[in-house]
């Protein structure tokens, strides 16, 4: 089945139209073959550039290069998140390897703007865990003991200090880490695409249909053509289901999200004029929502299991009066037609939140599965698995590989039947927040 996106992601309206767009219309043979353009494959085929110069690599996408999860995310590069379980000693190492990875990632990708010289509109800025529920003041309290013995910086916040720093007064608590960066999804990875090496062939709108390995080489069928590698690496993240890899250890979720036009400057000065920043829900199903550095309001409440392949207009609409409600109860002063755009984007997911990063078969590997912080691990993974398929190894690939690895799922249709039952709970118990 081919994805069909929609056209209304205002971070990827924000860019120039590409051209000189190529697709595969022929049989092609290389050494390397990447599934996958976005943050993790073009990372990938950076890294392979720089390890094998002289060899053939190709890179392909069955929509434009960066134009699905990557350029439609919610521009979030994150130090720590609050949704998994560290109770334990056992699970605050877990959590620990987790954050470690995490500050691999922003690392990773701001030695990419360095040496590249990017505009993405880069803001270390730090983020904000919020609510309007005063019972989620335990949450917070918890996570701060976790933060305090990981030694990050952090401090809680309440209703009137909120009000101040966000320009709204929907929320009464929050809990601030310092570490987080805020930036333009889709700014960064259209420079990551215009800036691949010369050996690198990227190909677009182009399908996988059917892989399949034939001695020592792997066979990958398109629609009319296809291409003979030596070795693939799938970086496919929310449609690794779909092309039959770990098929039981990750899910896709479809997310819709809606942005505001710029707000005029009487209505900037009417909510206090605050800087930019970045609210992260305390509870799983609550909003995510943003302050822009052009003064629009960014705002995501919806995930649910559905065809990752393609939402009609008229699905979208139905979602995009959740966004409207939300900003509405946030900033009850804003006029009510003030959404720009509403587009929706595919986030995956595993059991307990760990990432796929492994040797499937003899010249088959897979990097994918970010639970929603995709920006920073994808990009790190995307570097250390074309280390990795290349059979070197790193400090980064020894302390990737010492975290849990994802667990198993269940089949269809009980796994369909049990991710519906928790988002109904988790909608209910953030039914306030949405």
């Amino acid at each position: 089945m081919n994805i069909v996106n929609d056209n209304t992601c205002s971070w990827l309206n924000d860019l120039n139209e590409r051209t000189s767009v190529k697709t595969l219309n022929k049989d092609k043979s290389c050494d390397w073959l990447i599934i996958g353009a976005g943050y993790t494959g073009l990372s990938a085929a950076r890294k392979l550039s720089e390890l094998h110069p002289n060899q053939k690599i190709i890179i392909v996408d069955a929509q434009l290069a960066g134009e699905g999860a990557s350029g439609r995310n919610s521009g979030y590069l994150v130090d720590t998140t609050l949704n998994d379980g560290f109770t334990s000693n056992k699970e605050l190492s877990n959590y620990k390897k987790k954050t470690n990875i995490y500050k691999l990632g922003i690392d990773v990708v701001k030695r990419f703007i360095k040496e590249q010289q990017v505009d993405c509109d880069w803001n270390e800025s730090g983020k904000y865990f919020a609510s309007s529920n005063e019972k989620d003041r335990k949450i917070l309290e918890n996570f701060s003991k976790t933060l305090l013995k990981l030694n990050f910086e952090h401090n809680i916040l309440d209703k009137d200090d909120l009000g101040k720093r966000l320009g709204t007064n929907f929320y009464n608590l929050a809990l601030y880490t310092k570490g987080g960066v805020l930036l333009h999804p889709g700014k960064l990875v259209r420079a990551m695409v215009d800036t691949l090496p010369d050996n690198v062939e990227l190909l677009e709108n182009t399908q996988l249909n059917e892989w399949s390995k034939n001695s020592d080489t792997i066979v990958c069928k398109f629609n009319n053509h296809k291409i003979i590698t030596k070795k693939v690496i799938f970086c496919t993240n929310g449609f690794l289901k779909s092309l039959g890899i770990k098929n039981n250890y990750n899910f896709p979720l479809t997310l819709t999200a809606s942005m505001t036009r710029t707000l005029t400057d009487t209505e900037f000065k009417s909510i206090g004029e605050p800087k930019e920043w970045g609210v992260l829900p305390v509870r799983p199903m609550g909003a995510t929502t943003r302050m822009t550095k052009d003064k629009r309001i960014l705002i995501r409440n919806t995930a649910e299991v559905h065809s990752p392949f393609k939402m009609s207009k008229s699905e979208l609409d139905k979602r995009s009066l959740n966004q409207k409600l939300g900003i509405k109860k946030r900033f009850p002063t804003l006029p009510n037609d003030i959404i720009e755009s509403s587009w929706s984007g595919i986030v995956s997911r595993t059991r307990n939140s760990s990432q796929i990063f492994e040797k499937i078969d003899d010249n088959v590997f897979v990097a994918g599965c970010y639970n929603g912080s995709g920006i920073g691990v994808g990009t790190l993974f995307g570097e250390q698995i074309a280390i990795k398929a290349s059979n070197e190894n790193s400090d980064e690939i020894n302390i990737i590989e010492s975290r849990s690895k994802p667990t198993w799922l269940p089949p269809q249709p009980f796994l369909n039947i049990g991710v519906i039952t928790r988002l109904m709970f988790e909608r209910f118990r953030s039914r306030s927040d949405v």
